[in-house]
């Protein structure tokens, strides 16, 4: 696993190694384009969680996510009392858990 100092070096480490695609969250799926995931049409392989020492807002999480299909992509979403409402099984995909 890789460690990053900030979100946007995390986003071009993982743009240098094929996660090109933008992924945004939406209550029960990612999309980016043309392309729409549900849970378990993905995994995530990679996770960056950053934490805004003095400002909340610049709390994130950076996800390198794969889909059974080939697409390599990220997405950044952030956490805390301003993050989107998702379903339960979007919350599950997105607690992944690293060791």
């Amino acid at each position: 696993m890789y460690s990053y100092d900030t979100v946007s070096e995390a986003v071009t480490g993982l743009r240098q190694r094929g996660f090109d695609l933008d992924f945004d969250a939406r209550f029960d799926c990612v999309v980016c384009k043309d392309h729409k995931l549900k849970p378990e049409e993905f995994e995530i392989t990679e996770v960056y969680r950053f934490e805004g020492n003095t400002d909340p807002a610049d709390e994130a999480i950076v996800y390198g996510i794969e889909s059974k299909h080939g697409l390599k992509g990220i997405l950044v979403n952030g956490y805390g009392p301003d993050a989107d409402e998702l379903s339960n099984e979007m919350v599950k995909k997105l607690s992944f858990k690293h060791n």
